[in-house]
């Protein structure tokens, strides 16, 4: 008999345990299922890549990866086309010149299926990222080589310069065609985890006012807002379509800017949309690069946004700004020195986003600011053993 009440003790202990964890505001997803990622920028091939011989670039890669892996990550959401270019053997778009210092110059391999190769042996994830309407951050075309498509809607039109850059015009079909032959490339040639899209769509305000006032001649009551929405809603869908069709485990993801003002304001992007309707997005990546004491948008009250915006299937998986670290963040008015003046922020930033009913992961913007000596300040390190605590 005691043997038995022992065993009956036990049971009850066990479940009791189990009703405790169920009750923990803190949601358990597997580590399968959960994105801890890392973006890498062509930021990162401009100061590792640029001058050296392969075998060197090889063992940047290789460190990349082991430092990544070994801290944790599981995906990493890798630059493939950030200038209307590519970091791989493309029949669409020349090599970048964040590569070789020179658009269209072959920089000796095909760095795109090395990086999944060598992160593949690692159980790390890739998602491809492409900036589909950036062109240049400049406006001096002559830098544009006549391999790539934009040399030629250049003078069509349908793609501009200005003092902001040089971007696709969102309202070209062939633009929109142009993106979806570049997601369609990526997919069937390489096997990447996802496409993946930033907060780059309309950088340029006056790109398409020429097809807006042509547009009105038939639809008169359409305002300039929803006719840019109902652009970028059409691509972004599209995309959607095109990838499920070829391989629904493709993952389609979108980081917008993390104030939802500005994605309509400025961005014309309509996350209320994706979050409420099927076949746009299956995750949102919003970059909510702000501090809990960030006076205009504090981190806690904009995260929360984000969840209680998401109606459908859609998961959430926060960008948080480790660039931020050891810094005065001059946009967060009376908060600009809590970067400074603590250094756990990320870390607590990720045991609240685990609370949330939506969460799936979180990412960290970016590679450099984690494990570039020459950029660490006096909150990096501790920063980063306390991010240790929370990804574990």
């Amino acid at each position: 008999m005691k043997k038995i009440f022992v065993f009956f003790l036990i049971i009850i202990l066990f479940l009791s345990s189990l009703a405790f964890v169920s009750g923990s505001k803190v949601r358990n997803i597997s580590e399968d299922l959960e994105i801890r990622g890392i973006y890498i920028s062509y930021l990162e091939y401009l100061t590792y890549f640029q001058g050296n011989a392969l075998n060197i670039n090889k063992s940047y890669i290789n460190k990349m990866l082991d430092n990544i892996s070994t801290l944790g990550f599981n995906t990493i959401f890798l630059h493939v086309s950030p200038f209307s270019d590519s970091i791989y053997k493309s029949e669409i778009f020349p090599y970048s010149y964040t590569l070789s210092g020179v658009e269209g110059k072959n920089p000796g391999m095909d760095y795109l299926d090395y990086f999944i190769r060598e992160a593949k042996k690692r159980n790390l994830k890739v998602h491809a990222w492409i900036n589909p309407y950036r062109i240049s951050l400049e406006s001096d075309t002559s830098k544009i080589s006549k391999t790539n498509p934009a040399y030629t809607m250049l003078a069509t039109g349908e793609a501009k310069a200005s003092s902001e850059g040089i971007y696709y015009n969102p309202a070209s079909p062939k633009t929109i065609d142009l993106i979806l032959k570049q997601v369609y490339e990526l997919i069937s040639k390489y096997h990447v985890d996802g496409i993946h899209f930033d907060d780059y769509f309309y950088v340029d305000q006056e790109i398409d006012k020429d097809n807006y006032l042509k547009y009105m001649e038939n639809n008169p009551n359409i305002t300039l807002s929803d006719y840019r929405l109902n652009l970028v809603n059409t691509m972004i869908k599209s995309v959607y379509k095109l990838i499920k069709e070829y391989d629904s485990n493709i993952i389609f993801s979108i980081a917008p800017d993390g104030n939802i003002e500005n994605d309509y304001t400025y961005n014309f992007a309509d996350v209320k949309t994706w979050l409420k309707e099927k076949d746009y997005v299956d995750i949102i990546m919003p970059q909510v690069y702000y501090g809990f004491d960030n006076q205009y948008k504090p981190f806690l009250e904009t995260i929360k946004e984000w969840n209680d915006l998401i109606e459908n299937d859609t998961k959430l998986i926060p960008v948080l700004a480790f660039y931020k670290v050891g810094l005065v963040d001059n946009m967060a008015g009376s908060g600009k020195n809590e970067w400074i003046e603590n250094n756990n922020i990320i870390e607590r930033q990720i045991n609240y986003i685990k609370t949330l009913n939506k969460y799936n992961g979180f990412t960290l913007f970016r590679y450099d600011y984690l494990f570039n000596d020459t950029l660490e300040n006096n909150n990096t390190k501790i920063e980063l053993s306390n991010l240790k605590k929370a990804i574990k």
